[in-house]
């Protein structure tokens, strides 16, 4: 693409007042009210003192600012320019919504946190967040990541696990095959903090949340976490909500003589990630093999605490790099283990493997959160940034629901933040006012003009008939 004129042909002036470069926002925060957020929101915070007066139209105006690509306070400045102030009501400074932000306490941000809740499970009522065919298992991750930080003024930050420094975000998040993932639950925790704290709560809190999104009767959920969080705290809850777990387990003794106790010839190949096909036997070429044993997870504990299941070990061959040309004596392997609660007749062992490495989609979840409004935590009080972070998570959820509502059908169904916000929210137009009507004019032949109508229609619905 060149330009069409000539440099001095082409000037540039701020001047209409008529002009919106987010009219995306319109049926979005008409979906957000349909879901019940600003009420929500106005009838659940007590925030005291005047900066928390009006709590719904500030939760709504900075749930707006994130979705509009605000990554901190400044920037919230977006809801301000050309024809905003016609569109939306109370498009409130971004120091006052700072200060709002800032008087949140721990309790505040509990609140908060019920918000999101119902806000989800009314969304799900808009749009189907979580499609489960027959007898598929929701699947319920669980994970935390470090959000980096600068400087000496954030509260809690501090270096964590990946030597980064930060706070630490735990995030619960559910996914089907067929449905991208929606989060169910979200804590901000100091930088230093041990993975599996308050994992217990977070996981209690998601798996109530699934059951209102889905009060039927339906196959138990599967929680799905790494080595951080194999304690019986957090799989006893589990297992009390009526879910089954899939967590990866440290190396102990106990495991490591149940692995020895696999007979050779159970071992079973997979198809893994580096494994070729075989165009003559049809067989997979790869060093991947499978494998499960009974296990009784947390002996040391009482009778009743003690969970039964299965050890599935996944085991990859230990190669020296520099012995290549002259392999070992024997075959030395590295063992990758997880126990799990599924009954083997619905989950066999490959399946169960599979299943379980696919725990990797909430890294895609950590991705997009730092990619939008988790690039910053804008403030240096800790709790304002604990809100922040349920904000960025309710508007998570809405542009979930809206990529379904455009495009069930289509790749808006599963895309990223940043792509719904391009195609659908980030859509300039035009306000033109008649017979106290509003018009957006928005630009001629968008390539996603279907998606944007379909999602408009849906959170605009015509007024209801006149009673004859």
């Amino acid at each position: 693409m060149q330009f069409k004129h000539a440099s001095a042909a082409v000037s540039a002036m701020f001047d209409d007042p008529n002009l919106v470069s987010t009219a995306g926002l319109v049926p979005m925060l008409r979906l957000a009210r349909s879901a019940g957020l600003d009420e929500l929101a106005q009838s659940r915070l007590s925030v005291p003192t005047d900066r928390g007066a009006n709590a719904g139209g500030k939760v709504m105006a900075l749930v707006a600012g994130m979705l509009a690509g605000a990554d901190s306070i400044d920037d919230m400045n977006v809801l301000r320019h050309g024809g905003m102030g016609r569109l939306f009501d109370r498009t409130y400074a971004p120091s006052t919504l700072g200060s709002f932000l800032r008087e949140f306490r721990f309790g505040h941000v509990r609140q908060l946190d019920a918000v999101a809740s119902r806000t989800l499970v009314n969304l799900a009522r808009s749009a189907p967040l979580l499609q489960v065919a027959n007898d598929e298992r929701v699947m319920v991750d669980l994970d935390d990541t470090i959000i980096e930080v600068h400087g000496y003024q954030k509260q809690g930050a501090s270096f964590g696990y990946s030597g980064v420094r930060g706070l630490n975000a735990l995030i619960a998040t559910a996914s089907t095959q067929t449905s991208a993932p929606v989060i169910l639950g979200q804590r901000l925790r100091r930088g230093k903090t041990g993975s599996p704290k308050g994992a217990a709560r977070i996981v209690g809190d998601a798996l109530a949340t699934l059951r209102r999104m889905h009060p039927g009767t339906s196959p138990r959920p599967l929680l799905r976490a790494d080595s951080a969080f194999y304690g019986h705290a957090t799989i006893g809850t589990a297992i009390k909500a009526s879910a089954d777990v899939s967590v990866t387990v440290r190396m102990d003794p106990a495991v490591k003589a149940a692995i020895a106790s696999i007979p050779e010839d159970e071992w079973e190949m997979i198809e893994y990630t580096d494994s070729i096909r075989d165009e003559a036997t049809g067989q997979l070429v790869s060093k991947a093999e499978v494998a499960e044993v009974p296990f009784i997870a947390f002996r040391s504990r009482k009778i009743a605490e003690r969970v039964e299941g299965r050890l599935v070990v996944r085991r990859i061959p230990d190669l020296n790099p520099n012995k290549v040309e002259q392999p070992t004596l024997f075959d030395v392997y590295r063992h990758h283990a997880f126990f799990t609660t599924t009954d083997k007749t619905t989950m066999g062992t490959v399946v169960a493997d599979k299943t379980h490495r696919g725990h990797a989609i909430i890294e895609q979840i950590h991705s997009d959160l730092k990619a939008g409004p988790l690039a910053h935590l804008p403030s240096g009080v800790f709790t304002a940034n604990s809100a922040w972070l349920v904000l960025a998570v309710i508007a998570f959820n809405l542009t979930r629901a809206a990529g379904l509502i455009a495009d069930r059908a289509g790749r808006l169904a599963r895309a990223t933040t940043a792509t719904i916000r391009r195609t659908l929210i980030s859509v300039p137009a035009r306000l033109a006012r008649s017979a106290r009507r509003i018009t957006l004019h928005l630009p001629e032949a968008w390539p996603w003009q279907a998606a944007f109508e379909r999602l408009f229609t849906a959170t605009h619905p015509p007024p209801p008939a006149a009673a004859s």
